[in-house]
């Protein structure tokens, strides 16, 4: 079966299993597991932060960030499109208490208008805007990256409005190594910022976020509010140590995500639109009249390659450690055969 439903599916590496079986631990509520405290401290300079915090997942990561930056009804501002506000489970309203404004478009051209059109000013009727969160890459948005300037531009506006910013970075270092450029240009322009381990880096459990000690300390406690203090965690740690050596390897699920959004642009009945082929993802849009999203993933899968809809006739296609370049050739002729099956 070839899997391109996520990368989240990716299996760990022998030298993960090892360092796993193998790991020194001890009680990390309690401050006590080495490897833990490894994981964090090397994440956090990695990418240029005081402090860093092992999660169990990027959700989490994301809920104690904006837990930690606002107080209760406070707004939050958003892409309509983002993770955090279509994918979350509404965990902002529950947990935290805050309103989000969702923005179409935030994470796209004019970004700085939508931003400065979606920011209140003080006023007793409204709550008070606190928080912007970007995210990058930009998942719903084809994996697209948001350019260092561009953050850079954003992060000043919304200074300018006394707005933390957060940054969902689940896959942060697939916009570094398609930007050529080291990750703190991006993270510089953020006051935190959550990425995983268990998508491309290939770790099986784990996020980490990282920012100030401050926000950190208070992303900590709450981290053990909602059920986080994970005790003797190095057994995880140890393999998200082993992700962050593998950053590299990703522009090899670019090179195939362009060579498969190729592929599927030849076949009469896809559209892919290839300048937005920027890292692992690829959206393909289904223009045949008599097939849907859902039909076209069932048929998929009758051939053994995984899939999943995206919208009613757009379907998502991402790469990953476990996808070779022949699984890639397979995927597409797979595709053609579904395609002209109608």
């Amino acid at each position: 079966m070839i899997d391109l439903r996520s990368d989240t599916v990716t299996q760990p590496t022998i030298e993960m299993r090892q360092a796993m079986a193998n790991a020194e631990v001890g009680d990390d509520v309690f401050g006590e597991d080495p490897t833990v405290n490894q994981l964090e401290k090397t994440a956090a300079e990695l990418v240029g932060k005081e402090d860093a915090l092992f999660v169990p997942t990027g959700t989490m990561g994301n809920q104690l960030a904006i837990l930690s930056h606002t107080s209760r009804g406070d707004e939050v501002i958003l892409d309509s499109e983002s993770h955090i506000f279509y994918y979350e489970v509404g965990a902002p309203a529950m947990f935290a208490g805050v309103q989000l404004h969702p923005v179409s478009g935030l994470l796209g051209r004019n970004a700085l208008e939508k931003l400065r059109h979606a920011c209140r000013q003080p006023d007793i009727h409204f709550p008070n805007s606190r928080l912007l969160c970007l995210e990058n890459t930009f998942n719903r948005g084809g994996g697209t990256v948001m350019t260092p300037e561009e953050m850079g531009s954003i992060y000043e506006l919304a200074k300018e409005y006394n707005l933390a910013v957060h940054m969902d970075g689940a896959r942060i270092f697939n916009a570094a190594v398609a930007s050529r450029c080291d990750v703190k240009e991006f993270t510089r322009y953020c006051d935190s910022v959550m990425f995983s381990l268990s998508k491309g880096l290939c770790a099986p459990v784990g996020s980490i976020l990282a920012g100030s000690k401050k926000i950190i300390a208070k992303a900590r406690k709450y981290r053990k509010a909602m059920g986080g203090g994970m005790r003797q965690a190095g057994v995880l740690a140890a393999a998200g140590l082993i992700a962050l050596k593998m950053v590299d390897r990703l522009a090899e699920d670019h090179a195939n995500a362009m060579k498969l959004a190729e592929g599927l642009a030849q076949i009469d009945g896809l559209k892919v639109e290839l300048h937005r082929v920027q890292t692992n993802i690829v959206l393909a849009e289904i223009t045949a009249m008599d097939m849907d999203a859902q039909t076209f993933v069932d048929e998929m899968q009758k051939h053994s390659v995984k899939v999943v809809p995206f919208g009613p006739r757009l379907v998502r296609f991402v790469t990953h450690k476990d996808v070779s370049r022949d699984d890639i050739e397979q995927a597409v002729n797979v595709a053609e055969i579904v395609i002209g099956s109608i």
